[in-house]
């Protein structure tokens, strides 16, 4: 398992999660979910300012989304074999101290770091053409009972 570096520009650290991906006999489809890596990252809220974090009606809803950057091209694993944004999972995101920084505070994973699924991902070019960073989009899961 590698790990970058983290600096004032990446001050925070997270894991990226990869699917082992099967299918039973009767078309069901399962993901055993593997810790691939620990990468430098830093994320913050996305437009949470004029936006309620928990909508009130029959249909309660927690929408998160955090907005930041990562060196490193998430949909690529540390074995070079690509992935799509649907199946990688982001957790453990903590300060550059270690301690973490999103955690359930309800239902199964009470106590255990949020899962953010990748909603966007994008490179960041220099003016001379070079990827600096991939700017990334995520969105906290739906299925916080996913085991990884």
């Amino acid at each position: 398992m590698q790990c970058d570096a983290n600096d004032f520009m990446f001050p925070m650290k997270a894991e990226v999660f990869y699917p082992d991906v099967e299918q039973s006999a009767y078309g069901n489809v399962t993901k055993d979910w593997k810790l691939d890596r620990q990468f430098a990252c830093s994320f913050t809220p996305a437009g949470t300012a004029f936006k309620e974090e928990v909508n009130p009606n029959v249909d309660l809803s927690q929408d998160s989304l955090l907005i930041g950057r990562a060196r490193q091209d998430l949909r690529i694993s540390s074995l070079n074999s690509q992935n799509s944004i649907t199946n990688i999972v982001i957790s453990n995101i903590t300060d550059s101290a270690g301690n973490p920084i999103y955690i359930e505070t309800s239902g199964p994973r009470q106590g255990k770091s949020t899962i953010f699924e990748i909603a966007t991902i994008q490179p960041f070019s220099s003016p001379f053409g070079k990827v600096e960073y991939y700017k990334v989009i995520l969105r906290r899961s739906e299925n916080q009972g996913t085991t990884v």
